[in-house]
């Protein structure tokens, strides 16, 4: 009789739940190895992952050009190692130069930043907004210091950083060539998990988040390609140094959204002002006119629409994937959300249909 109270059934199934929680708790220790392993492979599947999408619609035109899978996709790489080799050749010794120099000049980084200011101080245009206000020049000065500092010990982290870095390389290519060759394999078996009465809607759910990951991956990467090579020839014209260097560090923190095209700046803005105030606002001013060209211009022709998700949840998101996973959870948080999101409806939709059908 019990059972049939719906309050108890509710109630009953919480306890088991948090019996679950509990008793898993305690032999969490049992599970460390398979944790090491996710870490391991977390990089080189997020990826492959995200070159998969990216290299798929090639390989399927290839196929239907009568190659063989896996001859595309072999050849695929053969383009990619020739673009590597024109890289190593033609961008690499001035990007080479460009880091050598940004290191010796690092330690001196804060004295230059230091001057610039004392330099501002002492121009009557610009003197009345530093009365007072030496303490925030100190404090900014100390904060990077700081940063400085920690970028210094953070050498020191370079096996681990090259390590990891192997492992990517080495596990890299094999994972994303049989991702590429069998694709067509894992939806069937998702879908073997769904019960049969559902695999209808099953189907329908990984097309979609499908869709939503490829449109989403595809189109950031040719927006991001597209700014970081206006950003490029902006600060080749402002006389910006380390223009090659901080175009491409812009390109990948532009991949994060919203908090990225702020973090992409900071560096722009610090290497500017070190060379003059002028400068400085010239690399923002060129930063903020790439972003409104990408948004504004480039976005609605590429993309078409945008994401179905509002800015305050993006940043909420970003935010909580990195506190959870660091750097990778910042890369990975829209996308899981993304497909969180569509099984969600899904299931709210499949629920709400049967109930309707009930009444």
């Amino acid at each position: 009789m019990l059972l049939q109270n719906k309050f108890f059934r509710t109630t009953l199934g919480i306890i088991f739940l948090l019996l679950i929680l509990y008793l898993g708790s305690k032999v969490i220790v049992l599970f460390s190895p398979i944790a090491t392993i996710i870490n391991l492979l977390l990089v080189p599947m997020m990826l492959s992952g995200f070159l998969y999408y990216l290299l798929r619609p090639l390989v399927n035109h290839l196929e239907k050009r009568k190659l063989k899978r896996p001859v595309s996709i072999l050849l695929i790489y053969l383009v990619f190692i020739g673009l590597i080799v024109i890289f190593w050749v033609a961008v690499w010794p001035t990007l080479q130069d460009q880091i050598q120099n940004f290191i010796d000049n690092l330690p001196y980084l804060v004295q230059d930043i230091q001057k610039q200011f004392d330099l501002l101080r002492e121009n009557p245009m610009f003197a009345r907004f530093f009365r007072g206000e030496s303490d925030l020049t100190v404090r900014l000065t100390e904060y990077l210091q700081n940063a400085v500092t920690w970028v210094t010990n953070s050498m020191s982290n370079l096996i681990t950083v090259i390590s990891n870095i192997v492992v990517v390389i080495a596990t890299l290519p094999v994972i994303l060539y049989y991702m590429l060759k069998d694709s067509h394999k894992l939806p069937r078996m998702l879908l073997g998990l769904v019960p049969r009465k559902y695999r209808k809607e099953g189907q329908e759910t990984l097309e979609d988040i499908d869709s939503a990951l490829s449109s989403f991956i595809v189109t950031r990467v040719i927006l991001n390609l597209i700014l970081g090579a206006i950003l490029y020839i902006g600060f080749l014209v402002i006389g910006l140094p380390y223009a090659l260097l901080l175009a491409l560090v812009s390109v990948p923190l532009n991949f994060i959204p919203y908090i990225g095209a702020i973090l992409s700046a900071v560096p722009v803005v610090i290497v500017g002002f070190i060379e003059s105030p002028m400068t400085a606002l010239w690399s923002l001013v060129i930063i903020i006119v790439g972003q409104q060209i990408q948004d504004n211009l480039l976005t609605p022709i590429i993309y078409g629409k945008s994401l179905d998700v509002h800015p305050l949840t993006t940043v909420i998101i970003v935010l909580i994937g990195g506190e959870f996973y660091g750097i990778m959870g910042v890369l990975i948080a829209l996308p899981v959300y993304m497909t969180a999101k569509i099984i969600f409806l899904r299931i709210y939709e499949i629920v709400v249909a049967e109930r309707t059908d009930e009444v």
